[in-house]
C-alpha cells in the first residue's frame, strides 16, 4: 500500500504550508520527508501550477552550498550545455540509470548481497546495451545523432582515462 501523497502550498511569501500536518515547513523538512520515502507535490496557491521539481532542485543547489563536493562541476557543465531536448533527455535517462544502479546495489546489500552482479552493470554498460539493442527513433536528424555519439566517446574516454591508475616513476639507477 502507497503511502498517501503530502501536498505542500508554497505562497507569495515563499512560505511552505504541509497540508498533512496543517503547520509551515522548511526546504530541511521536505528534504527529511523524501529520504523518508514520503511522495511530496509542493503546488503554487495562487496559479495551482506544480512546483514539486524547482522545489526540489533548491533542496539539492541549497545542500551543494554547505557540501565542497557537491555534484561534480563537469556534470554541471553538462547540464547547461545539453540545452536542447535530446541532449536533456539523454541526461535526465543516464542520472535515472546511475540511481536506480545505485539502489539496486543499495537493496541487493541489505538483502544480502544476492543481485550484486546485476545491479553492477554500469550506466555506461546499460546505456551500450540500450544503443545497440533500440535502433534510434527517426524523429533527431543524423547531426544530433553523431553529436551524442561524440559525445558518449568523449565521457568514455575520461571514464576510462580516470580509471586507469596513474603510473609510476622510476628512478634512474646510477
Amino acid at each position: 500500500m502507497e503511502p498517501p501523497k503530502v501536498i505542500i502550498k508554497k505562497y507569495g511569501n515563499r512560505r511552505l504550508y504541509d497540508t498533512s500536518r496543517s503547520r509551515y515547513i522548511n526546504l530541511d523538512e521536505i528534504a527529511a520527508l523524501v529520504r523518508n520515502g514520503t511522495e511530496v507535490q509542493v503546488v503554487d496557491v495562487k496559479s495551482g501550477e506544480d512546483l514539486t521539481r524547482v522545489t526540489l532542485t533548491q533542496i539539492i543547489t541549497e545542500n551543494a552550498k554547505d557540501q565542497p563536493a557537491g555534484l561534480p562541476l563537469e556534470l554541471l557543465r553538462q547540464l547547461v550545455m545539453a540545452s536542447d531536448h535530446v541532449g536533456q533527455e539523454f541526461i535526465m535517462w543516464y542520472l535515472k540509470s546511475a540511481f536506480d544502479t545505485y539502489q539496486k546495489l543499495q537493496n541487493a546489500i541489505q538483502g544480502g548481497l544476492s543481485e550484486v552482479h546485476s545491479a553492477a552493470l554500469s550506466p555506461i554498460s546499460m546505456m551500450k546495451k540500450f544503443v545497440q539493442s533500440n535502433p534510434a527513433p527517426p524523429q533527431p536528424d543524423d547531426s544530433e545523432i553523431e553529436q551524442l555519439r561524440r559525445r558518449l566517446a568523449e565521457v568514455e574516454g575520461r571514464i576510462k582515462e580516470q580509471a586507469q591508475p596513474p603510473k609510476r616513476r622510476r628512478k634512474p639507477t646510477s
